[in-house]
C-alpha cells in the first residue's frame, strides 16, 4: 500500500515510524492517555535522541539508529482525535510506503496497569486516536502497542480516568507503566516487531 505521496519532500528513509499517541499542553500532562507518547518520550531519550518539530509534519519526531535500522519517532502536535492528519506529511518526509512499518503507541483501558501488548491490526476498540489514523491510512494494518491503564471505577468516569492528572501514588505507579512501555518499545526498535511480539505479550 502506497503511503507517501508522489512529488512530496521527501529526505531519508526510515525503517519504521513509532508514532506516540498524546493530547498537547500542560493540561493534559501526566494524564493516564498521554502514557503512549511519554513511553516514547523516555525511550528518545535512552537512546540520546532529541525531538525536533516542523510544522507541516504536525508532529514533533527524532531519528535515530538502533540495530533494526534507521527509526523515527513521532509524537503529533494535534489533539489525539486528529492524530491522523500528521500521518500523510510524516509518512512523506521519512518514505514510509508501507502501513506496517507503523507502530502506534497507545493508552489501553481494557488491559489492567502495567500490561503491554503488541498487536498487527484488528479492531480500534473505541480509541479515537487509532481511528483517525486508521481513517486517514485508510487501512487499520498496522502494529500498536497497546499500553494498560485499566477501566475507570465507572463508565461514567472514563473521561476523568484517562484525562485528569495524577497525582501521589497513581502518578507514581504511572510512571512505572511508561518506562516499562519504554522497554516493550526498546525491544521493538531492536529485533522488530514480529520478534518482539511473543516475548512482550508473554511477559503481560
Amino acid at each position: 500500500m502506497a503511503l507517501a505521496r508522489p512529488g512530496a519532500r521527501r529526505g531519508a528513509a526510515s525503517d519504521l515510524l513509532v508514532v506516540g499517541l498524546a493530547n498537547p499542553g500542560s493540561t493534559y500532562s501526566g494524564t493516564r492517555h498521554n502514557i503512549g507518547a511519554d513511553a516514547v518520550r523516555v525511550l528518545v531519550s535512552r537512546l540520546n535522541g532529541s525531538f525536533s518539530i516542523e510544522k507541516r509534519q504536525r508532529a514533533e519526531s527524532a531519528t535515530v539508529t538502533t540495530a533494526l535500522g534507521r527509526i523515527t519517532f513521532a509524537i503529533p502536535t494535534t489533539y489525539m482525535n486528529e492524530s491522523g492528519a500528521a500521518l500523510p506529511p510524516l509518512c512523506d518526509r521519512f518514505s514510509i510506503t508501507d502501513a506496517s512499518k507503523i507502530v502506534v503507541v497507545h493508552d489501553e483501558l481494557d488491559l489492567e496497569p502495567g500490561r503491554r501488548q503488541l498487536k498487527f491490526a484488528g479492531g480500534l476498540a473505541g480509541h479515537n486516536g487509532l481511528r483517525s489514523i486508521a481513517g486517514v491510512l485508510s487501512t487499520q494494518d498496522f502494529w500498536r502497542l497497546r499500553l494498560g491503564v485499566g477501566k475507570p471505577p465507572t463508565k461514567e468516569q472514563g473521561a476523568d480516568w484517562v484525562l485528569k492528572k495524577l497525582t501521589g501514588a497513581a502518578r507514581e505507579n504511572l510512571l512505572i507503566d511508561i518506562e516499562s512501555g519504554a522497554d516493550a518499545l526498546e525491544r521493538v526498535v531492536t529485533v522488530g516487531c514480529a520478534t518482539a511480539q511473543p516475548t512482550i505479550n508473554a511477559a503481560s
